[in-house]
């Protein structure tokens, strides 16, 4: 499948605000406002929570990560082919907190392709983007480590990284996140050159989801 961009992804994480029922009545909030404001979103579940959110919206749904098998004797592991047999339309790879070998997100890569899964692999710096998107990610999202979860956004406080990154990685291949908070934020970001924003806390922490998630789609619209 192929994601329409400019496009806003929030990472549901396992905040207690984003699990089970509330993953539900949060996803259905980014369906309404994706509907209302005629923007782009995904959202990025939790593997217990995938199959149903797949079933209660109809915007992208991706999982938090994804490993390079299919059936077989896998413990612990999330199988491509399963995850698409729920309806999930494709994976983030190799976030900081789940970060991954180059040869498991070659394996992820190839089996998602195969089942025509969108693929969002993270890096930290344009280097790392680079030889991502070498072994075929759809996406590259540029997350600095040491600005997530935090109140700077990178768009604001590090611009150049998301210029050096689109000029190496190519434009309408690079997502930014990191302290993405508002939609000015996430407006300076597609004027960088970015294709899109990766957020969570923004989103799932915020007081009223709703009002925070229309702030930000806003900085979507020309």
């Amino acid at each position: 499948m192929a994601f329409e961009t400019p496009i806003l992804i929030t990472n549901f994480k396992a905040y207690e605000e984003a699990i089970g029922a509330k993953a539900v009545e949060l996803a259905k909030i980014h369906e309404r406002v994706a509907n209302e404001l005629g923007v782009n979103v995904a959202i990025v579940g939790m593997t217990l929570d995938l199959e149903m959110l797949a079933a209660a919206v109809s915007i992208p749904v991706l999982a938090q990560h994804m490993d390079g098998v299919s059936y077989g004797p896998y413990t612990g592991l999330v199988p491509v082919d399963i995850a698409r047999s729920m309806g999930i339309d494709g994976s983030m790879l190799n976030h900081s907190e789940r970060r991954l070998s180059d040869a498991q997100i070659v394996a992820a890569l190839e089996n998602m392709k195969r089942l025509n899964m969108m693929s969002i692999v993270c890096a930290e710096n344009e280097e790392e983007g680079v030889r991502y998107a070498a072994m075929g990610a759809d996406f590259i999202a540029i997350e600095i480590p040491e600005l997530i979860g935090g109140n700077v956004s990178v768009s604001q406080a590090r611009p150049e990284v998301i210029q050096r990154a689109v000029a190496a990685i190519g434009k309408g291949k690079v997502l930014v996140g990191a302290g993405i908070k508002t939609g000015e934020d996430v407006r300076k970001a597609l004027e960088l050159g970015a294709t899109g924003v990766l957020l969570s806390s923004g989103v799932v922490k915020a007081k009223d989801p709703m009002a925070a998630l229309r702030d930000l789609c806003s900085g979507l619209k020309a």
